[in-house]
């Protein structure tokens, strides 16, 4: 699995556009929600996927959410369902997402109910992008219980190497850098030299990701 694709995707332009659309938040505040809820989501996810008693149903959540069509990023948010979403989060968070959600809100700057928002309609969107980053392998295999365990592992291949906290921090400190510094002056880099002016790419991805692994 590639992360940095993931992420370009996840946190680029098109999808704080689309999800500031389809929740009336700001692009700006959208980029904040969703790098200080990185570490929840995707270590939310990972936790899914090797827990026994929710790997089965994460991985077939994942192939079920893989087939959605993601390659319009604008009509994808015009038609979530941020139900399913709120469910998605639900699952992900366990039964600390009340608390965790407040967190995320006060990390970015926003309320409780814009952060609750943005997060149901971005889940979905991760969900298929993480179900089709998988589903090649998922293929593969013939039995339920052998797509459980190659999710399991894909999972765990993604983040092993990655400090969530840190990916989260820098990427929250650069979106605030770079939000505080388009609104006083036409500079767009943030201090880090990463553009999120127009929300993440993969160069930013690189940027950051090479940062926290440069030392490994």
């Amino acid at each position: 699995m590639d992360l940095t694709s993931l992420l370009g995707a996840f946190l680029g332009g098109q999808s704080t556009s689309g999800i500031s659309q389809a929740t009336g938040t700001s692009s700006a505040d959208v980029s904040s929600i969703l790098a200080a809820a990185l570490p929840a989501l995707l270590g939310g996810a990972n936790q899914q996927a090797s827990n026994a008693s929710t790997a089965d149903s994460f991985a077939q959540a994942l192939m079920d959410h893989a087939t959605a069509n993601t390659s319009n990023v604008a009509s994808f948010f015009s038609n979530v369902d941020t139900e399913d979403g709120a469910k998605i989060v639900n699952h992900l968070f366990g039964g600390s997402s009340n608390a965790t959600i407040k967190s995320i809100a006060s990390e970015a700057g926003v309320t409780q109910k814009q952060a609750s928002s943005v997060l149901s309609a971005a889940a979905p969107y991760l969900m298929s992008l993480l179900g089709q980053q998988t589903s090649a392998e998922t293929k593969k295999a013939t039995t339920q219980a052998a797509k459980t365990s190659t999710t399991t592992s894909l999972m765990s291949s993604l983040l092993g190497n990655v400090d969530l906290g840190s990916l989260a921090g820098s990427l929250l400190s650069s979106a605030v850098s770079t939000n505080t510094s388009t609104k006083k002056t036409t500079t767009k880099k943030s201090s880090s030299g990463i553009d999120l002016s127009d929300g993440l790419d993969a160069g930013d991805v690189v940027g950051i990701l090479g940062k926290l692994l440069g030392g490994n």
